[in-house]
């Protein structure tokens, strides 16, 4: 299959890379959408934590199941999903777990023609969301509902502020904060921010 590879810092081709061999309580899923987020730029650089080269990048992925490990259900196969790129984050809500990871990397991520994930990473696709709607929301939508809901646990008629406006996380959290009934308050050096912000209530 093609995989979008990082070969060495700055060094990114598109390469032919083995199939994944589908494991125990494991799914292969066909990507239909990957997203970027800033973690893929610091690996792109060699300035993420870990980072060994050569590696496929992505954690944000949706797509459909084409195969199933032993011990999965074979109803998996032909589904419609998105990817929680979280893995092994424990069962604490506030905070992850010391084998916590992210997907893309150490293990080959999203930024494929298909990867291999846990099958409990699963959710269905939302119809009403398209394919790259769903692929961009795992990463920076779970980390902002982390930090509103489940570390700040915001509610209604409090005041919330985000320092920074714009970046995906940011607009989550807004959003969100908007959802939960907060007044939410936001910074940032660019009036273009600023307003869309306001625009976003």
């Amino acid at each position: 299959m093609r995989a979008t590879r990082v070969s060495a810092p700055h060094q990114i081709e598109i390469a032919e890379v083995p199939n994944p061999e589908v494991q125990p309580g494991q799914v292969v899923v066909e990507v239909r959408a990957a997203a970027l987020n800033h973690r893929d730029v610091w690996i792109k650089a060699g300035q993420y934590a870990g980072v060994t080269f050569p590696c496929v990048p992505g954690s944000d992925g949706a797509g459909v199941v084409t195969t199933v490990g032993y011990g999965v259900d074979a109803s998996w196969v032909g589904r419609e999903v998105v990817i929680n790129p979280s893995l092994n984050f424990g069962r604490n809500p506030r905070a992850q777990a010391t084998n916590f990871s992210i997907l893309g990397l150490p293990r080959p991520g999203t930024l494929a023609e298909q990867v291999m994930v846990p099958v409990e990473q699963l959710a269905p696709k939302p119809e009403h969301l398209t394919w790259e709607q769903c692929a961009a929301l795992p990463l920076a939508g779970l980390t902002a509902w982390r930090a509103v809901a489940s570390r700040a646990g915001v509610v209604a008629g409090e005041r919330m502020l985000i320092t920074g406006i714009g970046g995906g996380v940011a607009l989550f959290a807004l959003q969100f904060g908007l959802a939960l009934g907060a007044e939410v308050w936001v910074t940032s050096s660019s009036d273009e921010k600023i307003a869309r912000a306001v625009e976003l209530g």
